[in-house]
């Protein structure tokens, strides 16, 4: 086979291109409208990131070890640390129903100052459509208008054991807009919201960095605020009985100050050893109670912000030049392809 006779004619395919000028103009200009009309209806969308850096303490260093272990084929297992929710699964836990239901009940308020409401009814009543997808989406959405009349019974209440299909598309959008990514090496999580509103996009992105918190900090301190109620209760107790037993032996005691008989002297002494016992109780029980505070203290996680959520200024997307640049160039070669075809034609003949 003659490769040269497979080398396409370069300046037969410039000749070809500058002889199509006009129709090049036409393409062009044709391509720019369609790409315009396309593009400028999408709405515009916002983003808004927080970046924060947890307490690791033990878990840092274990999943270090571990990760040095399983290099080398070994598994350290990661048990011993006593905490289930590692950083890694962040994002699995706001990518869950629960997450998604607290973000719909925060309240937001447009940046033009329009729309003061939930989350849930912001995302229900207030999103800008694509206006040339509104037609498709209906027709996709039809079939399920009939079933939309039983479910609108159930109301405004998220029941999360069962969810209407309206409930259901909605927390799709939060876990969609709501994203949360890892650095493993760093440890460091990334919170970004995206939304059509600017502070909107911020509001949400603050809110559920304070739910991550909460979240983590009320499984970590679970336990222990358990120990601090029990402890609460009994100090509680140990103090009623420490008191009712003071009370009865200063009574007794003021009674029979003046008496000297031995049977008397003997149930004092009785009243103030139990006096005596009940305090003992009262103080060791209280003691407890401060250590189980103190536990709660302890088993409080820290979060350092690197990056606080703010109000973006300039959308995120669309990429709306990006797009009608690609899809110019990408009609330049199609027309390229067209008007070179028997050239093309002829080297594949050859070829062959």
């Amino acid at each position: 086979m003659n490769t040269k006779n497979n080398q396409i004619d370069i300046l037969a395919v410039a000749r070809r291109v500058k002889s199509s000028k006009i129709l090049f103009l036409k393409v062009t200009v044709l391509t720019f409208i369609v790409a315009c009309l396309i593009i400028f209806p999408v709405p515009r969308y916002y983003n808004s990131s927080v970046v924060l850096a947890p307490e690791m303490g033990d878990i840092m260093g274990k999943n270090s070890l571990s990760s040095i272990a399983s290099s080398f084929g070994f598994n350290l297992g990661s048990s011993s640390t006593g905490d289930a929710i590692y950083p890694e699964l962040y994002p699995d836990l706001m990518n869950t129903n629960d997450f998604a239901i607290n973000l719909s009940k925060c309240h937001v308020k447009s940046s033009d100052g329009t729309i003061n409401t939930t989350y849930y009814d912001y995302l229900l009543k207030y999103q800008k459509q694509y206006i040339l997808g509104v037609p498709f989406k209906w027709l996709l959405e039809l079939p399920g208008k009939f079933k939309k009349k039983t479910a609108a019974k159930v109301g405004t209440d998220i029941n999360i054991f069962q969810l209407t299909e309206e409930q259901e598309n909605i927390l799709g959008l939060i876990r969609k807009s709501v994203t949360c990514s890892l650095d493993p090496k760093t440890g460091v999580i990334y919170i970004s919201v995206e939304d059509q509103d600017p502070l909107i996009a911020a509001t949400i992105a603050d809110k559920a960095m304070k739910e991550l918190q909460s979240t983590i900090t009320r499984y970590r301190t679970n336990k222990a605020r358990i120990d601090y109620e029990y402890y609460k209760k009994l100090t509680a107790e140990a103090k009623y009985q420490y008191e009712r037993a003071r009370q009865l032996y200063g009574g007794y005691a003021d009674a029979n100050m003046d008496v000297v008989l031995e049977s008397y002297k003997a149930k004092q002494n009785d009243l103030e050893n139990d006096m005596q016992l009940k305090f003992n109780t009262y103080s060791a029980v209280n003691t407890q109670l401060q250590q189980a505070l103190a536990k709660v203290q302890e088993n409080t996680p820290a979060f350092t912000i690197i990056k606080e959520a703010s109000v973006p200024i300039l959308p995120a997307g669309p990429k709306r030049m990006v797009f009608v640049f690609f899809m110019v160039i990408t009609a330049w070669m199609v027309t390229i392809l067209f008007v070179c075809r028997d050239l093309l034609k002829t080297l594949f003949t050859k070829g062959v």
